[in-house]
């Protein structure tokens, strides 16, 4: 039997309480019917007695107390889920946006997903390959990981993820690869220069697009990245597909959750973020990673704007104790056209080396790794002396270092926005860069590798591949 409740207790920003409700429960799906025909949807998000606090999906713009119906539907909510998911593009609600239809579901599951068991849990090997060598090589993102991509405001993080979704790919096929993007709080026209990145590239068919506009409710902000983790481990526990999930930005998904804990009356934390906010984004991110017997593997590469380039803001600053490791993008870098903005030096991806080398990537790879992040050390120290006393002044040895930064940032690390780099010609151009150093300054390389690196007839020459 169906039972309506009439009328609204009181109506606070996105959220309506009701009073006088029976068996109800937290996280349930309510269908608001409002006299002109118009139907929206909210969950229960608190229970106190028999007074039930909704969140209104779509706002409460236009509601009346007086002649608003709620109905409760016994379940959490849930959205479509088809292997056609691919190639379509929804709202941040799951709700189609591509005018493509609905979506025939094969199953229907809650957002919340279900926690991974620690016990089940493989560790992640092997990695997906993005064509960007600063992360193929530097800081090579690994099936199974969490390595989220630490950005600042007018930097250029949506191209970065925009060829990161287009020229991503695993290193074998024993399943299929998938990726499902979701944007928060976008303008229209980033949101148009994904869409047709996407399409024009071809990549859009392997793709799962969920959109939430700047002008979308904040509720269904919050929703957004839910959706998205649910396809995403419908596609790699129940399809076996190896999925990538990127995530931008998680910072207006962040501000979006502070909104809306305001909206409750909660009790703020740090800078006025709640107190959950931590536990909250591990919610998120700890849906990432690998479970046994299943081919499958969900990998994620959230984005988050530093709200002035602060790194300790609590955004960013909670992230890093949940994620492995994160990729920086450079504001000097930005301001001096160098594309993708990378900064290899803050940046970490802790599960790199169980996932590159020897029966992965390639033999030389850690090698080559160390020595061009000690050797980039370096340069640093030598462009910071050369600016006290000139570079005329420093040791020939200081010099060559001042030449391998600038050949290492304009041919290893600047590449363009459509340039899809093989892990093989990544690693000939490090070594490359590596060449213009005095063989006695590779001391991160072993002797066995050097020797396989100098050309016999000239020691002093690296080859500059493998």
């Amino acid at each position: 039997m169906r039972i309506e409740h009439t009328g609204l207790s009181e109506i606070t920003g996105p959220l309506i309480v009701l009073d006088g409700v029976d068996n109800a429960s937290f996280d349930e799906l309510c269908v608001l019917a409002m006299p002109g025909g118009e139907h929206r949807h909210g969950r229960v998000i608190a229970l106190e007695d028999r007074r039930a606090v909704v969140q209104v999906f779509e706002g409460t713009r236009g509601m009346s107390p007086e002649t608003t119906f709620t109905r409760f539907t016994g379940r959490p909510m849930e959205i479509p889920l088809s292997r056609e998911m691919l190639g379509r593009v929804f709202t941040g609600a799951a709700q189609p946006a591509d005018g493509l239809g609905e979506l025939f579901p094969e199953e229907r599951r809650g957002i919340a997903g279900s926690p991974i068991n620690p016990v089940s849990r493989v560790y992640p090997r092997s990695c997906i390959y993005t064509g960007i060598s600063a992360i193929d090589a530097m800081s090579t993102l690994i099936r199974g990981q969490k390595l989220p991509i630490f950005s600042g405001a007018g930097i250029r993080h949506n191209e970065v993820a925009a060829q990161m979704v287009r020229q991503a790919s695993v290193a074998d096929d024993d399943a299929g690869f998938a990726i499902v993007f979701a944007a928060m709080g976008v303008k229209n026209d980033v949101a148009d220069f994904f869409r047709k990145s996407f399409e024009e590239s071809g990549a859009l068919q392997r793709v799962v697009m969920y959109l939430n506009l700047a002008s979308d409710p904040i509720i269904e902000r919050i929703l957004t990245p839910r959706c998205a983790l649910t396809a995403a481990e419908y596609l790699a526990f129940t399809l076996d597909y190896h999925v990538l999930v990127v995530m931008t930005d998680m910072s207006s998904y962040c501000e979006a959750l502070r909104e809306f804990s305001s909206s409750k009356g909660e009790i703020p934390s740090r800078k006025g973020f709640p107190s959950y906010l931590y536990s909250d984004l591990a919610s998120l991110y700890e849906r990432a990673g690998m479970i046994a017997g299943h081919t499958g593997s969900v990998t994620q590469v959230p984005v988050l704007t530093m709200p002035g380039d602060d790194i300790t803001h609590p955004i960013p600053d909670l992230t890093v104790y949940i994620t492995e490791g994160q990729i920086v993008l450079s504001r000097e870098f930005d301001q001096r056209g160098l594309y993708p903005p990378i900064a290899v030096l803050p940046s970490l991806s802790r599960l790199m080396k169980d996932g590159i080398g020897k029966d992965y990537t390639r033999e030389d790879h850690p090698a080559l790794q160390n020595q061009l992040f000690s050797s980039y050390a370096r340069v640093q120290e030598a462009r910071a002396l050369a600016s006290v006393i000139g570079e005329e002044e420093l040791s020939e040895v200081d010099r060559k270092y001042l030449k391998f930064g600038t050949l290492f940032e304009e041919t290893f690390l600047r590449q363009a926005p459509d340039e899809n780099r093989t892990i093989d010609r990544t690693l000939e151009i490090g070594w490359q860069c590596l060449s213009v150093l005095p063989r006695e300054e590779l001391d991160r390389v072993d002797a066995v590798l050097l020797k396989k690196l100098f050309r016999e007839d000239d020691p002093a020459a690296l080859r500059g591949s493998m």
